[in-house]
């Protein structure tokens, strides 16, 4: 089965072929650790922990390297630790921000059925690395010194501009560029700055004398570089493999094409003199919430952490998967509601299979640039067909929707973690449910009746059915 992507550099899509087989590279950009993510910062954490999925499917699970990096030096994380922690020194409090940041962005994540990446490094633990490509940029001549800063001149490289697919003028007119006395040009970025006193801060390159910290850029291009080809190091000589300082897919959301994965493609490829950084760039679509840009004036800001206080995280993930990922989604709670009543269904009839093989169909939707709204699609016909009594495709049903990181949690768990939400008391709806049970085993249908109404007042909806030894079986759910 071929795995088709779509290339943002290319704009087109085709034929995934990976530098090695037998180590496919990915790397993601992560979050800047200095508040809750919101529901924006979801998505890309879920579209391409699909793809992570389904890389480890067809390459197998110990052939994927998947990177996402976690920003912990940048300015709102400084201002973020003064702000929380007046007290005490500014190091201090940015430590603690950042370590209580990033334990909630696992929870959140972790809540959406996302696997951990298999390297998560902090930027602030390679600084030598970015030190390094920076002394090789200025040695090439596309960066420079001036007043303690070090800056990348776009002029340098011919190919800038050409994943946004937009002229200088055109990204210095649509951009908020930094009108500084150090730059030789506009457009020019920085790479390395000075720290101001009590901001963490690190011995500078090309001898400049005044403790610094990097650029943002800077960071993804000396973390992906360093931390994808870990496993053929040794190898990594004259004599040996050559670092071709490539990597097979660089993720990210649409907003970071320009300026920041422009500027990394542009650092990276310079610094090595290569073509290309990553042989496939793929980025997912904005997110508007209720049809509106989210923003905090606007009172539609919203985080995950909010979220999965109403919702169980597989909601919200299927919710995110129902849009294609290079699409415009529109979060709305109408579609949380659908969302939920799906998931409601399909673990009804996939329940606690283990499953073994995932359905065809699903895989042929996924391999189609992660075409979601058809692998949905392939779901609902394969739920149909098991709920018919097809045990193979039940089996391939549940099968397909744990590789999609649903059916994580039992039924039981899943009907408790809704009550939690929704403030029914699952042991009373458990008790109901055992006494209509034994009412309809005696015949006593008027009893049986009874306590049906009764849990319909209380906002329960029932399902009778048969477990696959044909015996009675009732599930129920919260009615939304």
């Amino acid at each position: 089965m071929e795995l088709k992507l779509y290339d943002t550099l290319t704009k087109e899509k085709r034929a995934f072929a990976p530098l090695d087989p037998a180590n496919v590279r990915m790397y993601v950009c992560g979050p800047t650790v200095y508040d809750f993510a919101h529901i924006g910062n979801a998505r890309p954490v879920i579209v391409f922990d699909v793809l992570f999925r389904l890389l480890r499917h067809l390459y197998g699970d110990k052939h994927v390297t998947y990177v996402r990096n976690i920003t912990d030096v940048d300015d709102k994380i400084n201002d973020r630790a003064a702000r929380d922690y007046p007290g005490i020194a500014l190091n201090e409090a940015i430590r603690k921000v950042t370590e209580q940041t990033e334990m909630q962005f696992h929870a959140d994540v972790d809540a959406l059925g996302c696997l951990r990446p298999t390297v998560e490094p902090r930027a602030t633990e390679h600084i030598a690395e970015m030190r390094a490509i920076i002394e090789a940029l200025i040695a090439n001549g596309n960066a420079y010194v001036e007043q303690d800063h070090v800056l990348f001149s776009v002029a340098t490289d011919p190919q800038y501009g050409t994943l946004a697919r937009r002229s200088l003028d055109e990204m210095l007119a649509g951009a908020r560029v930094d009108v500084a006395p150090y730059k030789r040009e506009p457009m020019d970025f920085v790479l390395w700055k000075p720290s101001k006193p009590g901001e963490p801060s690190w011995p500078s390159p090309a001898d400049i004398k005044t403790e610094g910290r990097p650029g943002w850029h800077i960071e993804c291009s000396a973390m992906s570089d360093k931390l994808l080809w870990e496993d053929v190091k040794a190898k990594l000589s004259p004599e040996g493999l050559k670092h071709p300082h490539q990597f097979d897919i660089h993720g990210g959301g649409i907003d970071l094409v320009f300026p920041h994965h422009e500027n990394e493609m542009a650092q990276t490829c310079c610094a090595f003199h290569n073509e290309r950084m990553a042989s496939v760039w793929m980025h997912n679509g904005f997110l508007q919430v209720e049809g509106e840009k989210m923003s905090k004036s606007l009172g539609n800001f919203v985080t995950i952490h909010e979220l999965l206080n109403d919702w169980p995280g597989e909601v919200l993930r299927l919710n995110m998967l129902k849009t294609h990922y290079r699409s415009p989604i529109d979060w709305t709670l109408k579609g949380l509601e659908e969302s939920a009543k799906t998931l409601d269904d399909w673990y009804a009839v996939a329940r606690d299979l283990p499953g073994e093989r995932s359905a065809g169909s699903v895989l042929e939707a996924l391999t189609d640039d992660l075409n979601t709204p058809q692998m949905i699609a392939a779901l609902h016909s394969l739920r149909n067909l098991a709920a018919d009594g097809d045990e193979l495709l039940r089996d391939a049903f549940a099968a397909s929707l744990r590789m999609l990181g649903f059916l994580s949690q039992t039924a039981g768990a899943w009907n408790a973690r809704k009550q939690e939400a929704s403030g029914v008391d699952a042991l009373q709806v458990d008790a109901l449910i055992s006494d209509r049970t034994a009412a309809r085993a005696r015949k006593d249908f008027k009893e049986s009746d009874r306590i049906r109404d009764e849990l319909v007042a209380m906002g329960i909806t029932i399902k009778d059915g048969k477990d696959p030894e044909g015996k009675p079986v009732t599930t129920w759910e919260v009615a939304r």
